[in-house]
């Protein structure tokens, strides 16, 4: 998920709990649980959707685990995180907040709502972010017969713990729905 803050600076965070939650409108959802480690402070994802109210969700693949894991470290709200791993920032249409030029997917977010749910055991905050997808980047390479194709784009699975798992082609498979 990139953001900007209120200063301009570019914030970039891997999100394992993020996700489609309805087609039209497009809405998606990330949760920037807890706190920054040894503070109080709040997740920067979280501070500047809401204060800018806009995000920008960039898929993660297997060609970007790398750069995907470095941003998962916790800098200063000062840092840009796109320069500090390396990663190329892009222009998006709809939204001031930068999207990653080398993700083959992006979407640009309208910030809905935060949702809060019961804080854990030590007292640590669990947000649901919500925002309404208002522009949608494709990278052309990745479009075969009119459709995005998976195995071109190669995405990136989180699983748990410190595990991950990328989609390879033979693992693919359609089914048809019985209605």
């Amino acid at each position: 998920i990139s953001t900007l803050s209120n200063r301009g600076i570019a914030n970039l965070a891997p999100y394992s709990f993020f996700n489609s939650i309805s087609g039209d409108p497009p809405c998606v959802m990330f949760c920037p649980n807890g706190f920054k480690p040894g503070t109080t402070e709040l997740k920067d994802s979280l501070v500047n959707s809401e204060a800018t109210g806009e995000f920008v969700f960039n898929m993660c693949t297997y060609d970007l685990r790398d750069e995907m894991n470095a941003t998962s470290k916790h800098v200063p709200a000062s840092i840009n995180e796109m320069e500090a791993v390396g990663l190329a920032a892009a222009k998006c249409v709809n939204v001031k907040v930068p999207r990653v030029e080398a993700s083959p997917i992006a979407l640009e977010c309208k910030y809905l709502q935060t949702i809060h749910l019961p804080q854990t055991k030590t007292g640590s905050p669990n947000d649901v972010v919500i925002g309404e997808v208002i522009g949608i980047h494709v990278d052309e390479e990745m479009v075969v017969d009119g459709k995005i194709n998976i195995h071109k784009v190669k995405p990136l699975a989180r699983l748990g713990y410190l595990e991950y798992a990328s989609i390879e082609p033979n693992n693919i498979f359609s089914l048809k729905r019985p209605d």
